[in-house]
């Protein structure tokens, strides 16, 4: 009798001759499933995406504000300056810095409300039948803003005189409620710079949902109240005085503040220089018309000092003299050199101090 021999295989893989061809095979047979899903492109739609939380958010802008100390500190030794130099010399002064920067934010926002118009309408509230009496309403919002009054975070409703309309829906959201998130924000960055706090603030402004009508003046003039809420001579930091290239958006926060910090150190600097030229200017003109009698030529002074272009009628409003005796002390100031006409025409003149 014979020895049974088994003939069955060893293991699986044998008994199925090449496990790795038939997987292979068996692969190359199923065509019509998907292939994996990293093989395949992308084409959904992203989902919605969580907004930074307020913590993130303000941590962002504090490891911003540590890599920018050193450019942070001379921009607030700059401001520093500018503010004690306010605060020693006449009101006139903060006046006329508040008119040019409103005048500088206005054609950075689009409406190029050039500084003589701003000064009639301000004055004496005259504009010509081309001009946007809008554009002239805001700036002259600006103005008033930049030169008293409380700052934004005392009430920021009140600070830029916007409320809800009186037909407002219950479920609508209200401005005050964003007001409120805006504000709330800012008071938990109140540890940063006011510099930097005036940079976030600015930035932040139309997530915040505060601008919604595109009106970013208000955005950069509550930025520059923010940025001098120390200062006891100058109630605003200028930030547009030297070119807009601070307030350019885009970037993450560490470039946005470089470029908040060289927009307001060139601010600064042209307005202290400014300035330097009216104090030699006021000097010249002091003691060259030291021969003249009477209050026209204090006042015209005065007036000359505080608005960047005066009109006759301007300058008839401001200082209380008459027309005659306005025109007689403009004519020998001009004759003598010390203001310009600018114009350069007969009627509906304007003059500037020959700085």
């Amino acid at each position: 009798m014979k020895p049974y021999i088994s003939v069955l295989p060893d293991s699986p893989d044998e008994a199925l001759g090449d496990p790795e061809g038939r997987e292979q095979a068996s692969e190359d047979d199923l065509w019509f499933l998907p292939g994996p899903m990293d093989e395949e492109p992308d084409y959904l739609l992203p989902g919605p995406r969580s907004e930074p939380s307020e913590t993130s958010v303000i941590a962002a802008w504090a490891r911003a504000e540590a890599g920018c100390a050193a450019r942070l500190a001379r921009v607030a030794g700059r401001l520093g300056a500018l503010d004690d130099r306010l605060r020693r010399g006449p009101s006139g002064w903060r006046h006329r810095l508040a008119l040019i920067e409103a005048a500088e934010l206005s054609w950075f926002v689009g409406d190029r409300v050039s500084p003589d118009r701003l000064a009639l309408w301000i004055a004496l509230r005259l504009s010509g039948a081309q001009e946007d009496s809008g554009a002239l309403s805001r700036v002259g919002w600006a103005v008033r803003r930049l030169t008293g009054g409380p700052g934004p975070e005392a009430g920021l409703a009140d600070f830029l005189d916007r409320r809800d309309p009186d037909n407002i829906a219950d479920d609508a959201e209200r401005f005050t409620d964003r007001a409120d998130g805006w504000l709330a924000l800012m008071g938990a960055a109140r540890h940063l710079h006011p510099i930097t706090r005036a940079c976030l603030g600015f930035h932040l402004w139309s997530l915040a949902g505060l601008g919604q009508h595109g009106d970013r003046m208000e955005a950069a003039v509550t930025a520059g109240r923010i940025a001098a809420a120390e200062g006891k001579g100058g109630i605003f930091a200028p930030v547009a005085m030297g070119g807009a290239g601070g307030l350019r958006a885009g970037g993450p926060p560490a470039e946005r503040l470089i470029r908040w910090l060289d927009g307001m150190d060139n601010a600064c600097l042209a307005a202290m220089r400014h300035l330097d030229d009216l104090e030699i200017w006021s000097t010249r003109v002091e003691t060259s018309m030291s021969v003249l009698s009477g209050r026209t030529p204090p006042a015209l002074r005065a007036a000359l000092t505080e608005w960047p272009l005066v009109s006759a009628p301007m300058a008839e409003t401001l200082s209380g003299a008459s027309r005659a005796a306005v025109q007689r002390n403009l004519a020998w100031m001009e004759a003598h050199g010390l203001i310009c006409e600018v114009t350069g025409q007969g009627r509906f003149r304007m003059w500037r101090a020959a700085v």
